[in-house]
């Protein structure tokens, strides 16, 4: 799931920011209400840190606890806190509702519908569904209804502000994160060295037995070598035998030759 920050979002908030410079007063809570009921804005840290915006923490509470709350809580939130903030108008309550889904879209990928009615406070599916539709629509979160699992699945979240309390578990989340980077990293160099070493071990034996195989075939020609010059030898020495008894036999027969003729 890609969490980011959208870029029209950032531009809209920059003209509310330019105004809050010099708000003061009546002035400034209108603009909270105005920054709370626009489209396009979901994020409102750097109005925050703006110094006629946090002077509303002393002068006009309960503007500045709900801008608290559009940054960093959620609807449930605001149910529980309803005495602290102001009442919210119908624009600022589907807000809120959709940035509580952005919240439990950072959590999990797959968020049961039964989660989404008791986080956003809805009776009906129908009513949430096409909650959900419109905030798809305002490319707040990109993702589908699976409605035969009854759940919502996420691809894509907006980011939202952070307190600054929070930025110590993120910065111990991303230590934890590279620790577990470091750990497969030496798990997989540790492969690769096995695995090269075994590779070396093989090629070694392939050498071995190559090797085996020349001086097999070297016996082996050396041999058959051997074999056929003693077998040219006897059938030499058998040639001579032969040539030699056929000689003695025509001396015999001319022998016998002249005896008769006597």
């Amino acid at each position: 799931m890609v969490v980011d920050k959208s870029p029209i979002s950032g531009t809209v908030l920059e003209q509310f920011v330019l105004l809050a410079k010099s708000a003061k007063g009546a002035a400034c809570t209108e603009l909270v209400k105005q920054v709370l009921e626009a489209p396009g804005v979901y994020v409102f840290g750097e109005l925050l840190d703006m110094p006629n915006i946090s002077e509303l923490a002393t002068t006009d509470r309960k503007y500045f606890n709900t801008l608290e709350l559009f940054a960093f809580g959620t609807y449930k939130d605001y149910i529980a806190n309803k005495n602290e903030v102001l009442e919210l108008s119908p624009a600022q309550t589907k807000k809120l509702q959709h940035l509580t889904i952005v919240t439990l879209a950072t959590k999990s990928k797959c968020i049961p519908y039964n989660t989404l009615l008791i986080e956003l406070d809805i009776k009906n599916v129908r009513d949430l569904e096409d909650l959900i539709i419109e905030a798809i629509y305002a490319d707040i979160i990109h993702g589908k209804l699976d409605q035969k699992n009854s759940q919502l699945e996420v691809d894509y979240a907006i980011g939202r502000d952070i307190r600054n309390d929070d930025i110590n578990i993120i910065v111990n989340c991303l230590q934890d994160w590279c620790s577990a980077c470091e750990g497969v990293l030496s798990c997989v160099e540790n492969q690769i060295h096995r695995a090269n070493t075994e590779k070396n071990r093989c090629m070694q034996r392939k050498t071995e037995v190559e090797n085996e195989i020349v001086n097999i075939k070297k016996t082996l020609k050396t041999q058959l070598q051997e074999r056929s010059d003693g077998t040219d030898e006897v059938m030499a020495t058998d040639s001579r035998e032969s040539g030699s008894s056929g000689e003695k036999g025509k001396k015999s027969q001319k022998m016998k030759g002249l005896k008769i003729l006597r």
